[in-house]
């Protein structure tokens, strides 16, 4: 089993900077695929960005270029930069791992973060 801690939201004005972090515990697990989703009221989970363990990384339009997403594969941490944060960045966003477990790949997800952004 694997469980995700978030860590790193908040408030922040219009064109501040946040940095998200989520670190993967638990055993027997391998991580493949790293990442951050995120949720605002009354819309649908949308993906932000994903990093594999190889490092390829993958944004959604909305982040490119003000999102950088990384990884610790030695501490099974992801981390997310966001810079020049935007109020409809106003969101929960929730860390999200793919990991092979025995001989299966799942899905995880943690419980997520609030991140406000005000105008």
């Amino acid at each position: 089993q694997v469980q995700l801690v978030e860590s790193g939201g908040g408030s922040v004005q219009a064109g501040g900077s946040l940095r998200l972090s989520c670190v993967a515990s638990g055993g027997g697990f391998s991580i493949v695929v790293m990442g951050w989703y995120r949720q605002a009221p009354g819309n649908q989970r949308e993906l932000v960005a994903t990093i594999t363990r190889g490092g390829i990384t993958n944004y959604a339009d909305s982040a490119e270029g003000r999102f950088t997403i990384s990884r610790d594969n030695a501490k099974n941490t992801v981390y997310l930069e966001m810079n020049n944060l935007k109020p409809e960045d106003t969101a929960v966003y929730s860390c999200y791992v793919a990991a092979l477990v025995w001989d299966s790949i799942n899905d995880y997800w943690g419980q997520g973060i609030q991140v406000t952004v005000s105008s």
